[in-house]
C-alpha cells in the first residue's frame, strides 16, 4: 500500500488556475522524494491530452505513460482548495490529487477515491478540514464494509443476463486498469452505441464509467470478461480488444500524439498528368519498357491441325495460369489471385474457343483467326461507357497474348525487366506484366493508356508498387537513364526534377514511410477523434477473399460488396445457392461486423451475353442499377432471397444503386418485403445509393423511407458535373472533391439528421485522407474505403478534431473550385 503522510498533504490551498493547482500538487509530489522535477512537465502536458477530473469535485492529474522513468516511487500527493478551481468549462476542482504511478500500488487509493465521489457529504468533508489525517485515512484504508457494498452495488445495478457476444481481456502491464488505461477503455467504449459491461470476479461494472471501472481495482495480469448488447456490439468488442491486445497506455500514447504530418508534395518542375492507380512515391531512373511481339503467318493449309494446336495452347495457357493464380495468391492473397482465375474462366469459354476455330477453313491459321477473335471480344468491351468494364479490355488482351505466343513463329523480344531500381514507362500494361514486377527493382510505373480500375492497378496495389496511367503518348517520348519523381497519390510523374525537387522528394519519401508505420501498427485503433467523435471506417470489397483482408487492414466491417463479381466472366446467373454461399462466407469472416450488401448494379452499358440486354444510345441514362433489377424480378429476386437468408446469419443490410425516385425506392422496397415475408425473415436494414441529383434533391423524402444512406461519389460527380469519369481528356477534371459535390453531400446530410438517420461515404474520395476530414466535417459517420486506405485514413481522423474538420468542412463548402478545395 502507498503511504501517505501529512508532508504530502497540503490544506487551505489558494490557486487561481489548473496549471497553478497542477504545479502546486506536483511540488509536494518533487519534495517528498516520488518524482524528478521534470515528472511535473510531463503532467502538464498530459493535461493536454485527457480530461484528469473525476467528478464531484476530484481531479487526478498524472504523467505521461513514456516519462515513468521521471518517477522514483510509486506515491501519491493531495492539495485541498476550499473555494475550488476551474478545472475545465462547468467542472470545479476542491481536491487534487497527484500520482506518480510507477506499479499498481497506488490502485487502492484509486478504488477508494471512486468511493468518495459516490459521498459528497464526504467530499465536503474533506474539502474544508483542517485535519490531514482524514483525507489521509479516507485515502488509504476503506472499510471492509464499504468494499462489500460497493461490489454488491455493482453487482445488483447491471445484469448480465441475456447479453450478446463477450470477448475475455488479460490485462497486462505492471499497474492493472488504473486511471490512465481505464480511460482509455471508458473512452473507447463511450465511441460505441453498444451497452458495455465488464466482469471482474463477481464484480460487474460499466465499461463507460471511468468510476465504475476504477471501482472494479483490477490488478495486472487480471482477466476481464467484456460484454456488448446492441447494434454495434461486435465493432465495439473488436475495438476494445484490440485497444487491450495493443496495450491500453500505448493506446493512449498512439491516439493521442498525432501522426506525422502527411507530405504535400509539390514540386517546381513541369509534371506529366494522368491518373493516380497505385499510391506511393517513387525516385528512380526513368526505364523504356516494351513488351514481345509475335510475328505469324496469317494463312495455313490444314484446318484440322490448326484447330489441333489452337486447344492445345489454350490448354498450356490455363495449366500456366493456375501457376501464376498459386503464386501470386502466395504473395498477394486470394482477392488479388482472383485475378488470374478470371483469366482461367475467360479461357474456359468454350464460345470464345468455337468462335475462333470456325473462322479456319479453308486457309486461316489458328494464330490469325485467334488474335481477331480476341481483338473483337476486347474492343467491344474497350467501347463501353462504364471504365470498369472498358478496362476489362486489358484482361482479354493479356489472355489472347498468353495464347499467342504458344502458336507465334517467331518472338521478337521485348525489353527485359531491369535488375535494378528504375520508374517504368510503357504504353500500356497487362496484370500479367505487373504480377510478374519484383517491387524491389520496379519502384514505380506510369503508362500512356490504362484506368485506374483495371486489374493492372489493382495489382500494383497489392504490391505498393505506386503508379500512373493514362497520361498519354508523352510519356513515350521520354529518354530513358534520367532520374525522375512519380506522385502515385496525385497521379503526376516529374521527369525533369531539379536537384531541389529531388530532395524535397527524398524527404517526403522518408517522412510517408514513417508515417505508414505509425498508421501500420495503431490501424486496429477506432478513428476516434481527439475530442472524442468516432467515425466508423469500413471496408469495400468485390469478393469474399477480400473480407478477411478488410479485418487484418484494420476495417470494422463491409459498408460496400459489390456484387457483380458473383455474375461476371460465366455463361449463366449464379443460383440462389451459389450467392448465398458468398454471402454466408463473408458473414462468418466479420463474425458479427456488419456487412452491406448492394444489389446487382448492372446495365445495359455492361455486356452480360447470358442477360441478352439491349443496346442502349446512352447507357448510362439507361437501364442501371436497380431499374435493371425491375427489368429482370427473377434475377433480382434470386439475389435478394440469398441476402435475406445470409443475414440470419450475420449483421447483414442491403442497399439499392441508382435510385433516382420515390417510385423506385418503394418498389425495391416492396419487394424485399415480398420476399422477406415469403421467407419469414427477421426485418432487415435498407438504405439507398446516392449518385443522382434528384437523389440529393429528395433526400428529405427519401430519409423518412430508408435507414441509411450512402453516398456514391464516383456516379455522383459525373452526374453532377456532365463528366464521364473514364474520359481520356475530362476524367482528371472530374472531381469528387468540387464545392459541387461536396454541398450535394452536405445536403443530404443535413436531410438525414433531421430524420436521424446516417450517412455514409463508399464512393472513391472517402479513401482520400483530405477527402475523408472533409467528409468527417460535412457530418459523414460512416466511411467505405478501399483495403490499402483504411491505416492512413484511421489515422488522419485519429489526429484531428470534429471541431476543426467541421470548420474545414464549411470552408470548402464556401470554395469555387476543386483547386481552392485542395489548396485548404
Amino acid at each position: 500500500m502507498v503511504q501517505l503522510g501529512d508532508e504530502s498533504v497540503c490544506l487551505k490551498a489558494s490557486v487561481r488556475s489548473k496549471s497553478e493547482a497542477i504545479r502546486k500538487v506536483g511540488e509536494l509530489l518533487a519534495q517528498s522524494g516520488h518524482i524528478e522535477t521534470g515528472y511535473v512537465d510531463s503532467m502538464m502536458r498530459r493535461e493536454k491530452q485527457a480530461n484528469t477530473y473525476l467528478g464531484n469535485g476530484i481531479a487526478i492529474p498524472h504523467g505521461q505513460p513514456q516519462d515513468r522513468d521521471l518517477i522514483r516511487k510509486t506515491g501519491i500527493a493531495v492539495v485541498q482548495i476550499p473555494d475550488g478551481v476551474e478545472w475545465n468549462p462547468g467542472e470545479r476542482v476542491c481536491l487534487v490529487v497527484g500520482i506518480a504511478a510507477k506499479s499498481d500500488e497506488h490502485l487502492q487509493i484509486l478504488t477508494n477515491l471512486t468511493h468518495v465521489l459516490d459521498d459528497k457529504a464526504t467530499v465536503e468533508q474533506l474539502t474544508h478540514t483542517d485535519d490531514p489525517e482524514a483525507i489521509i485515512e479516507r485515502l488509504t484504508r476503506q472499510s471492509a464494509g464499504a468494499a462489500a457494498e460497493n461490489r454488491k452495488s455493482a453487482n445488483t445495478s447491471l445484469s448480465p443476463q441475456d447479453w450478446g457476444p463477450f470477448v475475455d481481456l488479460t490485462i497486462e502491464g505492471d499497474a492493472g486498469l488504473h486511471a490512465r488505461p481505464a480511460t482509455v477503455f471508458a473512452t473507447i467504449a463511450k465511441s460505441f452505441k453498444a451497452e458495455i459491461q465488464v466482469h471482474h470476479g463477481a464484480a460487474i461494472a460499466n465499461g463507460k464509467s471511468l468510476i465504475a471501472l476504477l471501482k472494479l481495482g483490477v490488478e495486472p495480469g487480471s482477466t476481464l470478461r467484456v460484454r456488448a448488447r446492441g447494434q454495434d456490439a461486435a465493432q465495439a468488442l473488436q475495438a476494445l480488444q484490440a485497444a487491450v491486445k495493443a496495450g491500453l497506455e500505448a493506446a493512449e500514447a498512439a491516439a493521442t500524439e498525432p501522426a506525422p504530418p502527411r507530405p504535400q508534395l509539390v514540386l517546381e518542375t513541369e509534371a506529366i498528368a494522368g491518373m493516380a492507380a497505385s499510391p506511393g512515391l517513387a525516385i528512380a531512373p526513368l526505364y523504356a519498357y516494351k513488351q514481345d511481339r509475335f510475328r505469324y503467318s496469317d494463312t495455313a493449309n490444314n484446318p484440322g491441325n490448326e484447330a489441333h494446336r489452337l486447344r492445345a495452347a489454350v490448354d498450356a495457357a490455363k495449366a500456366e495460369l493456375a501457376d501464376v493464380y498459386q503464386t501470386v495468391k502466395d504473395r498477394s492473397g486470394a482477392g488479388k489471385a482472383a485475378i488470374f482465375q478470371a483469366h482461367q474462366e475467360l479461357l474456359d469459354d468454350p464460345e470464345l474457343l468455337a468462335t475462333a476455330i470456325a473462322m479456319l477453313p479453308p486457309n486461316r491459321s489458328a494464330p490469325a483467326v485467334w488474335q481477331d477473335t480476341i481483338e473483337e471480344r476486347a474492343k467491344s468491351l474497350a467501347t463501353l461507357n462504364d471504365p470498369l468494364l472498358a478496362s476489362r479490355a486489358a484482361d482479354i488482351r493479356d489472355v489472347g497474348q498468353r495464347v499467342l505466343k504458344r502458336l507465334a513463329d517467331h518472338v521478337e523480344r521485348g525489353t527485359a525487366l531491369p535488375d535494378y531500381p528504375v520508374i517504368l514507362m510503357a504504353d500500356d500494361l497487362t496484370p500479367s506484366d505487373t504480377a510478374s514486377f519484383d517491387p524491389d527493382n520496379i519502384q514505380g510505373f506510369c503508362t500512356a493508356k490504362g484506368g485506374a480500375t483495371s486489374h493492372t492497378a489493382i495489382m500494383a496495389q497489392s504490391l505498393n508498387i505506386p503508379a500512373v496511367v493514362g497520361a498519354g503518348t508523352t510519356v513515350l517520348d521520354l529518354v530513358p537513364g534520367k532520374e525522375a519523381v512519380l506522385d502515385g497519390d496525385r497521379g503526376k510523374l516529374y521527369p525533369h526534377p531539379s536537384d531541389a525537387d529531388l530532395a524535397k522528394a527524398r524527404l517526403a519519401e522518408q517522412e510517408r514511410r514513417t508515417r505508414h508505420d505509425v498508421e501500420w501498427h495503431t490501424r486496429y485503433q477506432p478513428a476516434l477523434t481527439s475530442d472524442g467523435h468516432r467515425i466508423e471506417v469500413v471496408a469495400n470489397i468485390g469478393t469474399p477473399e477480400d473480407a478477411e483482408q478488410a479485418i487484418n487492414a484494420g476495417g470494422e466491417g463491409v459498408g460496400l460488396l459489390r456484387t457483380e463479381f458473383l455474375f461476371l466472366n460465366r455463361l449463366a446467373p449464379p443460383t440462389e445457392a451459389e450467392q448465398f454461399a458468398a454471402y454466408h462466407q463473408i458473414t462468418q469472416v466479420l463474425n458479427g461486423l456488419p456487412l452491406t450488401i448492394r444489389t446487382l448494379d448492372i446495365g445495359g452499358d455492361k455486356v452480360v451475353p447470358y442477360l441478352k440486354q439491349p443496346k442502349e444510345d446512352n447507357p448510362f441514362l439507361g437501364l442501371r442499377g436497380v431499374r435493371f433489377c425491375f427489368e429482370q424480378p427473377e434475377l433480382f429476386v434470386t439475389q435478394l432471397r440469398a441476402i435475406l437468408r445470409a443475414a440470419s446469419a450475420g449483421y447483414v443490410r442491403v442497399m439499392f444503386p441508382m435510385i433516382a425516385t420515390l417510385e423506385d425506392l418503394r418498389q425495391a422496397k416492396g419487394i424485399v418485403e415480398s420476399v422477406r415475408s415469403q421467407l419469414n425473415a427477421p426485418p432487415i436494414e435498407i438504405g439507398m445509393m446516392v449518385e443522382v441529383p434528384s437523389a440529393v434533391l429528395l433526400a428529405p423524402e427519401f430519409a423518412q423511407e430508408v435507414d441509411f444512406f450512402s453516398v456514391g461519389t464516383n456516379d455522383l460527380t459525373q452526374y453532377l458535373l456532365a463528366m464521364d469519369r473514364g474520359h481520356p481528356v475530362l476524367a482528371k477534371h472530374a472531381d469528387a472533391l468540387h464545392p459541387a459535390v461536396l454541398r450535394a453531400i452536405y445536403q443530404t446530410v443535413q436531410a438525414a439528421k433531421q430524420y436521424d438517420k446516417w450517412v455514409g461515404v463508399c464512393g472513391g474520395v472517402a479513401s482520400d485522407p483530405l477527402g475523408a476530414l472533409l467528409l468527417a466535417g460535412l457530418g459523414v459517420q460512416e466511411l467505405s474505403l478501399s483495403l490499402p486506405s483504411i491505416p492512413a485514413v484511421k489515422a488522419q481522423l485519429r489526429a484531428q478534431s470534429l471541431k476543426r474538420m467541421q470548420k474545414l468542412a464549411q470552408q470548402a463548402l464556401t470554395c469555387g473550385t476543386a483547386a481552392e478545395v485542395r489548396q485548404l
